[in-house]
């Protein structure tokens, strides 16, 4: 990807006045004046649609929050020769934005396990809990029992709908785990990460969860990584030679969703993918990695091949979709936030950017008329961008400001040491050094590059501030103002004419 960017050094910095592509200073200020008028007239004729959807798919952007959103949006339209402040990403196209509260309920700066329970069960939890009320405390098995909340998933299959989940992540990691499980504890994902007393009582861990789902007739399509905790610890992984299963029990459990499911198809490279023909498919399992799926910028390099989320997310939509009463399926980008945890800004982005061409994806392949989209966040991370960069500086490169007639300067902007910095960076994370570095000869939109961080730490931390929600469809004017995180369960199940739990 850093091809797209060349080398960016004082020499060439004059050329980013030609950029332009987006920027107001090619036509004047009467575009803005246009184009103000046209948003007016688009916000007018807004009229919120009737009846209820027949179909829900929530996109969550793991870390995914506002500053993400807009450096991924500047960077995409970089990539396509234009400054990209003006670029928008194809889930800003959507109709309806609110603003989620993300907090747990014993956690200010709240994790994924907690957060996404509140959107997918309509009550907010403790920090590491799936599936599981408040009262619950983390790693008890024994005071778990009873105090299950049933996700927007079970409902769903209940009611004879469809069901999916598509993650780039391991498909028993918190945020896909949502829809399915009921743990204490979210690193339970197969039996070895259980403890005595929750093997005693045959405490089910989390892929077996999946396969062993009560609800309906079980998920119907379920892709993402995670291999590992679904095979036995004596299985040699089918793509790595030297790598086992984990499982101690024995199991394997994807030989177990075959038994239950006679009528689908099981996959894990993408060969195998793509002769799956949805026409013919009624239930997918498709597992591509042992652990969690390739970062979107290194999954080229894949020797067995990955699906895209992009694709993934075609594919289940299209299997889903024969389903007459309906589907909700669940499509999470789960390495934005990894690669944030890593202090790398270049994946995280690409990662948000492949979240948005899945959300494209899914306008394409459903009507507005019966199909409620709505893409959030579980929670952001500590990214800012700072600086006074000039209109089109390459969002992972390094400051170049205005001089006083408000014209790219010749040079990078200069720290009190005199030294350059980059426009992206973390308040904590791994990209602490001792001392500033000299970034002058650095190319910093290099993948491997780590912005700089403030406070040192092992892995950058999640932030505590509201995220975006975005929404399209019918019931989508539902989503609206600022909100706690569990309003979105309520609200789609409003848009889907279920008219909740009244709990």
């Amino acid at each position: 990807m850093s091809a797209c960017w060349g080398r960016l050094v004082p020499g060439v910095l004059a050329a980013l006045v030609a950029w332009g592509g987006s920027s107001a200073a090619a036509e004047g200020p009467e575009q803005w004046l246009r184009q103000g008028r046209k948003a007016v007239e688009s916000a007018r004729s807004l009229r919120p649609a009737a009846g209820h959807a027949k179909n829900a798919i929530v996109f969550l952007g793991d870390g995914m929050d506002l500053a993400t959103v807009t450096s991924a949006r500047i960077l995409e339209g970089q990539f396509q020769g234009a400054s990209g402040e003006g670029n928008r990403l194809a889930f800003e196209e959507l109709p309806y934005v609110a603003l989620a509260k993300t907090y747990n309920t014993n956690q200010q700066v709240p994790d994924s396990a907690g957060t996404i329970t509140a959107i997918l069960s309509g009550a907010k939890t403790r920090a590491g809990v799936i599936g599981l009320d408040e009262t619950v405390t983390r790693g008890d098995a024994l005071g778990a029992t009873g105090h299950e909340l049933k996700s927007l998933f079970e409902e769903a299959e209940q009611r004879g709908l469809a069901t999916g989940v598509v993650t780039t992540t391991r498909v028993t990691h918190a945020t896909p785990a949502g829809a399915y499980a009921h743990a204490p504890e979210r690193k339970w994902e197969d039996d070895t990460k259980l403890p005595p007393t929750a093997r005693e009582l045959d405490f089910p861990d989390i892929a077996r969860q999946l396969v062993e789902w009560p609800s309906g007739d079980g998920l119907d399509v379920v892709l993402g990584g995670g291999r590992r905790h679904f095979l036995p610890a004596t299985a040699t992984d089918p793509e790595y030679p030297d790598t086992k299963g984990s499982r101690g029990d024995g199991r394997n459990l994807v030989a177990e969703w075959r038994e239950r499911h006679p009528e689908g198809r099981s996959v894990w490279n993408r060969t195998e993918f793509d002769a799956v023909n949805p026409a013919e498919t009624r239930t997918l399992l498709g597992l591509f990695e042992p652990d969690h799926m390739q970062f979107e910028l290194d999954r080229s390099e894949d020797s067995a091949g990955e699906p895209s989320l992009a694709a993934m997310t075609e594919k289940a939509i299209a299997i889903l979709a024969r389903n007459p009463k309906g589907y909700v399926l669940l499509v999470e980008g789960g390495r934005i936030d990894h690669a944030h945890h890593l202090g790398n800004a270049h994946r995280a982005l690409i990662d948000t950017i492949a979240l948005s061409d899945a959300v494209r994806v899914a306008r394409e392949k459903t009507s507005a008329k019966d199909t409620l989209i709505v893409v959030t966040a579980d929670h952001g991370h500590v990214l800012s961008i700072a600086g006074y960069p000039t209109l089109g500086n390459p969002i992972l490169g390094k400051v170049v400001e205005n001089d006083a007639r408000g014209e790219p300067r010749a040079e990078f902007a200069r720290d009190r040491n005199g030294l350059p910095y980059t426009t992206l960076g973390y308040q904590n994370g791994p990209g602490v050094r001792k001392a500033r570095p000299d970034l002058t000869a650095v190319d910093t939109t290099e993948p491997e590059f780590r912005q700089e961080a403030l406070i040192p730490l092992a892995h950058e931390s999640h932030s505590g501030e509201d995220v975006p929600v975005y929404a399209g469809g019918p019931g989508a004017a539902l989503f609206h103002g600022v909100q706690e995180q569990s309003y979105l369960y309520h609200a789609i199940v409003e848009a889907l004419g279920w008219r909740g739990k009244g709990k």
